[in-house]
Protein backbone atom coordinates (compact mmCIF):
# COMPACT_ATOMS: atom_id res chain seq x y z
CA UNK A 1 0.00 0.00 0.00
CA UNK A 2 1.39 3.64 -0.61
CA UNK A 3 2.95 5.39 2.15
CA UNK A 4 2.18 9.17 2.03
CA UNK A 5 4.84 11.84 2.76
CA UNK A 6 4.42 13.75 6.17
CA UNK A 7 4.09 16.73 3.73
CA UNK A 8 1.02 15.10 2.22
CA UNK A 9 -0.70 13.81 5.34
CA UNK A 10 -0.74 16.99 6.58
CA UNK A 11 -2.33 18.20 3.24
CA UNK A 12 -4.92 15.72 3.30
CA UNK A 13 -5.62 16.03 7.03
CA UNK A 14 -6.03 20.34 6.25
CA UNK A 15 -8.45 19.28 3.17
CA UNK A 16 -11.10 17.16 5.35
CA UNK A 17 -10.77 19.91 8.41
CA UNK A 18 -8.67 17.99 10.81
CA UNK A 19 -5.76 20.30 12.85
CA UNK A 20 -3.35 17.78 13.86
CA UNK A 21 -1.90 14.62 13.19
CA UNK A 22 -2.47 11.86 16.34
CA UNK A 23 -1.84 8.45 17.23
CA UNK A 24 -3.73 6.26 15.59
CA UNK A 25 -6.15 5.27 18.68
CA UNK A 26 -10.11 4.60 17.84
CA UNK A 27 -11.38 7.84 18.99
CA UNK A 28 -8.74 9.83 16.10
CA UNK A 29 -10.67 6.74 13.64
CA UNK A 30 -13.84 7.95 14.44
CA UNK A 31 -12.90 11.63 13.75
CA UNK A 32 -11.08 10.81 10.72
CA UNK A 33 -13.66 9.35 9.10
CA UNK A 34 -16.49 11.65 10.00
CA UNK A 35 -14.20 14.16 8.36
CA UNK A 36 -13.70 12.25 5.19
CA UNK A 37 -17.17 12.32 4.92
CA UNK A 38 -18.69 15.90 5.55
CA UNK A 39 -15.91 17.13 3.19
CA UNK A 40 -15.44 14.48 0.43
CA UNK A 41 -18.60 13.77 -1.72
CA UNK A 42 -18.95 10.67 -3.57
CA UNK A 43 -19.20 11.86 -7.08
CA UNK A 44 -19.87 10.20 -11.01
CA UNK A 45 -18.78 14.08 -12.22
CA UNK A 46 -15.57 13.06 -13.64
CA UNK A 47 -16.95 10.05 -15.21
CA UNK A 48 -20.25 11.95 -16.63
CA UNK A 49 -17.92 14.52 -18.34
CA UNK A 50 -15.67 11.91 -20.12
CA UNK A 51 -12.53 13.05 -18.03
CA UNK A 52 -11.97 9.66 -15.78
CA UNK A 53 -8.94 9.87 -13.11
CA UNK A 54 -7.16 6.58 -12.51
CA UNK A 55 -7.63 4.44 -9.31
CA UNK A 56 -4.05 4.38 -7.79
CA UNK A 57 -3.13 4.99 -4.29
CA UNK A 58 -1.04 7.78 -5.15
CA UNK A 59 -3.31 9.24 -8.02
CA UNK A 60 -6.39 9.41 -5.79
CA UNK A 61 -4.74 11.22 -2.99
CA UNK A 62 -3.29 13.65 -5.51
CA UNK A 63 -7.23 14.23 -6.45
CA UNK A 64 -7.66 14.67 -2.76
CA UNK A 65 -4.96 17.20 -2.20
CA UNK A 66 -6.45 18.93 -5.44
CA UNK A 67 -9.91 19.78 -4.42
CA UNK A 68 -11.07 16.95 -6.12
CA UNK A 69 -13.06 14.04 -5.67
CA UNK A 70 -14.28 10.62 -7.20
CA UNK A 71 -16.39 7.49 -5.96
CA UNK A 72 -15.71 4.25 -4.30
CA UNK A 73 -12.32 3.30 -5.58
CA UNK A 74 -11.25 6.99 -5.07
CA UNK A 75 -12.40 7.68 -1.53
CA UNK A 76 -12.12 4.43 -0.09
CA UNK A 77 -8.18 4.26 -1.61
CA UNK A 78 -7.06 7.49 -0.64
CA UNK A 79 -8.65 7.03 2.91
CA UNK A 80 -6.58 3.76 2.93
CA UNK A 81 -3.48 5.39 2.00
CA UNK A 82 -4.37 8.03 4.56
CA UNK A 83 -5.18 5.52 7.51
CA UNK A 84 -1.72 3.50 6.49
CA UNK A 85 0.53 6.36 6.38
CA UNK A 86 -1.28 7.31 10.01
CA UNK A 87 -0.56 3.83 11.53
CA UNK A 88 -3.44 1.86 11.21
CA UNK A 89 -3.86 -1.87 10.27
CA UNK A 90 -5.74 -1.23 7.58
CA UNK A 91 -7.44 -4.19 4.97
CA UNK A 92 -8.38 -5.03 1.23
CA UNK A 93 -11.38 -6.09 0.01
CA UNK A 94 -13.44 -7.42 -2.66
CA UNK A 95 -17.15 -6.23 -2.09
CA UNK A 96 -20.08 -5.88 -4.17
CA UNK A 97 -22.88 -3.22 -4.21
CA UNK A 98 -26.78 -5.00 -4.31
CA UNK A 99 -28.41 -2.21 -6.04
CA UNK A 100 -32.49 -1.95 -5.55
CA UNK A 101 -34.11 -4.78 -7.25
CA UNK A 102 -30.95 -6.59 -7.50
CA UNK A 103 -29.31 -10.13 -5.83
CA UNK A 104 -26.75 -9.95 -3.62
CA UNK A 105 -22.83 -10.16 -4.94
CA UNK A 106 -19.88 -9.77 -4.69
CA UNK A 107 -18.08 -8.48 -7.70
CA UNK A 108 -15.06 -6.59 -6.58
CA UNK A 109 -17.30 -3.19 -8.41
CA UNK A 110 -16.71 -1.82 -4.84
CA UNK A 111 -13.28 -1.79 -2.06
CA UNK A 112 -14.66 -3.19 1.20
CA UNK A 113 -11.97 -1.23 3.91
CA UNK A 114 -11.27 -3.10 7.54
CA UNK A 115 -9.35 -1.86 10.35
CA UNK A 116 -7.97 -3.93 13.12
CA UNK A 117 -7.57 -3.22 16.49
CA UNK A 118 -6.41 -4.64 19.38
CA UNK A 119 -8.81 -3.68 22.94
CA UNK A 120 -7.14 -3.70 26.65
CA UNK A 121 -7.34 -7.18 26.64
CA UNK A 122 -5.69 -7.89 23.84
CA UNK A 123 -8.25 -8.78 21.89
CA UNK A 124 -8.14 -8.14 18.29
CA UNK A 125 -11.43 -6.39 16.96
CA UNK A 126 -12.65 -5.07 13.76
CA UNK A 127 -14.07 -2.09 12.27
CA UNK A 128 -16.08 -1.90 9.37
CA UNK A 129 -14.64 1.49 7.44
CA UNK A 130 -16.41 3.17 4.43
CA UNK A 131 -16.32 6.51 3.00
CA UNK A 132 -17.19 5.60 -0.65
CA UNK A 133 -20.41 4.60 -0.70
CA UNK A 134 -22.59 7.36 -1.36
CA UNK A 135 -25.18 8.34 1.65
CA UNK A 136 -22.46 6.67 3.63
CA UNK A 137 -21.96 5.26 6.98
CA UNK A 138 -20.51 8.51 9.14
CA UNK A 139 -18.80 6.36 11.47
CA UNK A 140 -17.28 3.28 11.53
CA UNK A 141 -18.90 0.62 12.54
CA UNK A 142 -18.02 -2.57 14.58
CA UNK A 143 -17.94 -5.92 12.69
CA UNK A 144 -20.34 -7.46 14.51
CA UNK A 145 -24.08 -8.66 14.02
CA UNK A 146 -26.16 -5.95 15.42
CA UNK A 147 -27.97 -2.59 14.26
CA UNK A 148 -26.49 0.61 14.56
CA UNK A 149 -28.07 3.96 14.20
CA UNK A 150 -26.18 6.70 12.35
CA UNK A 151 -28.64 10.04 12.04
CA UNK A 152 -31.52 9.23 10.25
CA UNK A 153 -29.96 6.10 8.53
CA UNK A 154 -29.51 2.76 9.82
CA UNK A 155 -27.27 -0.05 9.17
CA UNK A 156 -27.29 -3.64 9.88
CA UNK A 157 -24.40 -5.92 10.07
CA UNK A 158 -24.67 -9.60 9.25
CA UNK A 159 -23.22 -12.88 7.77
CA UNK A 160 -22.93 -12.85 4.04
CA UNK A 161 -25.12 -15.08 2.37
CA UNK A 162 -22.70 -14.86 -0.99
CA UNK A 163 -19.57 -15.46 0.23
CA UNK A 164 -17.78 -17.99 2.87
CA UNK A 165 -16.91 -16.02 6.32
CA UNK A 166 -17.78 -12.91 4.59
CA UNK A 167 -20.05 -10.07 5.77
CA UNK A 168 -22.47 -8.14 4.78
CA UNK A 169 -23.49 -3.89 5.66
CA UNK A 170 -27.16 -3.42 4.94
CA UNK A 171 -28.62 -0.03 4.58
CA UNK A 172 -31.41 1.73 5.65
CA UNK A 173 -34.40 1.00 3.78
CA UNK A 174 -35.17 4.34 2.31
CA UNK A 175 -31.36 4.64 1.04
CA UNK A 176 -30.62 4.53 -2.22
CA UNK A 177 -28.83 0.32 -2.38
CA UNK A 178 -29.98 -2.62 -0.25
CA UNK A 179 -26.75 -3.41 1.05
CA UNK A 180 -22.96 -4.49 0.14
CA UNK A 181 -21.13 -8.10 0.82
CA UNK A 182 -17.52 -8.18 1.41
CA UNK A 183 -15.45 -11.06 0.84
CA UNK A 184 -12.90 -11.77 4.24
CA UNK A 185 -10.08 -12.40 2.05
CA UNK A 186 -7.73 -9.55 2.41
CA UNK A 187 -5.94 -8.10 -0.21
CA UNK A 188 -2.34 -6.46 -0.99
CA UNK A 189 -3.30 -3.78 -3.69
CA UNK A 190 -6.05 -2.54 -6.22
CA UNK A 191 -5.09 -5.03 -9.09
CA UNK A 192 -8.57 -6.50 -8.84
CA UNK A 193 -10.54 -3.24 -8.93
CA UNK A 194 -8.68 -1.75 -11.67
CA UNK A 195 -10.76 -3.21 -14.98
CA UNK A 196 -13.54 -2.30 -12.94
CA UNK A 197 -12.93 0.65 -12.79
CA UNK A 198 -12.43 0.90 -16.61
CA UNK A 199 -15.66 -0.66 -17.29
CA UNK A 200 -17.50 1.36 -14.74
CA UNK A 201 -15.79 5.03 -15.75
CA UNK A 202 -15.46 4.20 -19.81
CA UNK A 203 -18.15 1.56 -21.08
CA UNK A 204 -21.66 3.19 -22.61
CA UNK A 205 -23.07 0.32 -20.25
CA UNK A 206 -21.90 1.51 -16.83
CA UNK A 207 -24.62 2.83 -14.68
CA UNK A 208 -22.37 5.71 -14.33
CA UNK A 209 -21.51 6.71 -18.18
CA UNK A 210 -25.15 8.33 -18.32
CA UNK A 211 -25.67 9.82 -14.90
CA UNK A 212 -24.44 12.69 -13.12
CA UNK A 213 -24.77 12.32 -9.28
CA UNK A 214 -23.05 13.52 -6.52
CA UNK A 215 -23.63 12.69 -2.60
CA UNK A 216 -22.74 13.82 0.72
CA UNK A 217 -24.03 13.05 4.26
CA UNK A 218 -23.11 14.18 7.53
CA UNK A 219 -24.05 13.23 11.14
CA UNK A 220 -28.02 14.80 10.96
CA UNK A 221 -28.64 14.08 6.82
CA UNK A 222 -27.68 13.03 3.64
CA UNK A 223 -27.97 14.87 0.30
CA UNK A 224 -27.78 13.79 -2.92
CA UNK A 225 -28.02 15.80 -6.65
CA UNK A 226 -28.61 13.40 -9.56
CA UNK A 227 -28.98 15.26 -11.92
CA UNK A 228 -31.54 18.20 -11.41
CA UNK A 229 -33.01 16.60 -8.92
CA UNK A 230 -31.61 17.48 -5.10
CA UNK A 231 -32.97 14.76 -2.42
CA UNK A 232 -32.45 15.75 1.11
CA UNK A 233 -32.98 13.38 3.72
CA UNK A 234 -32.83 14.30 7.46
CA UNK A 235 -34.91 13.32 10.48
CA UNK A 236 -38.34 14.79 8.79
CA UNK A 237 -37.89 12.41 5.98
CA UNK A 238 -37.51 12.47 2.62
CA UNK A 239 -37.31 16.03 0.60
CA UNK A 240 -37.21 16.30 -3.63
CA UNK A 241 -36.64 19.43 -5.26
CA UNK A 242 -36.26 20.12 -9.06
CA UNK A 243 -33.33 22.69 -9.68
CA UNK A 244 -34.61 24.17 -12.77
CA UNK A 245 -31.98 27.23 -13.04
CA UNK A 246 -28.17 26.91 -14.10
CA UNK A 247 -27.21 29.48 -11.52
CA UNK A 248 -29.25 27.73 -8.78
CA UNK A 249 -27.80 24.15 -9.71
CA UNK A 250 -24.22 25.40 -9.60
CA UNK A 251 -25.00 26.98 -6.32
CA UNK A 252 -26.50 24.00 -4.63
CA UNK A 253 -23.04 21.99 -5.83
CA UNK A 254 -20.90 24.58 -3.88
CA UNK A 255 -23.21 25.67 -1.23
CA UNK A 256 -24.56 21.74 -0.54
CA UNK A 257 -21.78 19.39 -1.51
CA UNK A 258 -18.44 21.67 -1.76
CA UNK A 259 -18.49 20.74 -5.08
CA UNK A 260 -16.85 23.87 -7.32
CA UNK A 261 -15.09 21.62 -10.32
CA UNK A 262 -11.73 23.11 -9.90
CA UNK A 263 -10.45 20.53 -12.68
CA UNK A 264 -13.05 22.12 -15.17
CA UNK A 265 -12.93 25.37 -17.24
CA UNK A 266 -15.67 27.72 -18.09
CA UNK A 267 -16.87 26.36 -21.27
CA UNK A 268 -16.32 22.78 -19.65
CA UNK A 269 -18.95 23.98 -16.88
CA UNK A 270 -21.23 24.88 -19.41
CA UNK A 271 -21.01 21.84 -21.61
CA UNK A 272 -21.90 20.01 -18.55
CA UNK A 273 -24.70 22.01 -17.53
CA UNK A 274 -26.54 21.81 -20.78
CA UNK A 275 -25.96 17.75 -20.98
CA UNK A 276 -27.46 17.22 -17.36
CA UNK A 277 -29.88 19.80 -18.58
CA UNK A 278 -30.90 17.97 -21.94
CA UNK A 279 -30.42 14.53 -19.51
CA UNK A 280 -33.37 16.25 -16.97
CA UNK A 281 -35.64 16.69 -19.55
CA UNK A 282 -35.36 13.62 -21.38
CA UNK A 283 -35.95 11.80 -18.34
CA UNK A 284 -39.08 13.96 -17.27
CA UNK A 285 -40.61 13.91 -21.02
CA UNK A 286 -39.99 9.82 -20.66
CA UNK A 287 -41.67 9.90 -17.36
CA UNK A 288 -44.55 11.68 -18.59
CA UNK A 289 -45.19 9.45 -21.98
CA UNK A 290 -45.09 6.70 -18.89
CA UNK A 291 -47.89 7.95 -16.84
CA UNK A 292 -44.86 7.87 -13.71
Amino acid sequence: MYTMTKEEVKAYLRRIGISEVQPPTKEYLFSLHQAHVRTLTWQTVDIFARKPASIGFEQSVQLVLHGRSGYCFHLNGAFSALLHSLGYHVNLHRAGVQPLGAEPRVNSFHLGLSVNFRDDLYAEERWIIDVGLGDMPYEPIPLRHGLYDQGPLSYKVTASSVVTNGWRLEHDPNASFVGVDIDAEVLEGLEEFIPKHDFYSRSPESIWFHIFLIRQRDADESNELRGCVWSKHDKNGLTKIEVESKSRWFDILGDVFGEHLVNYSRLERDDLWKRVEAAHLEWKAAKLATGK
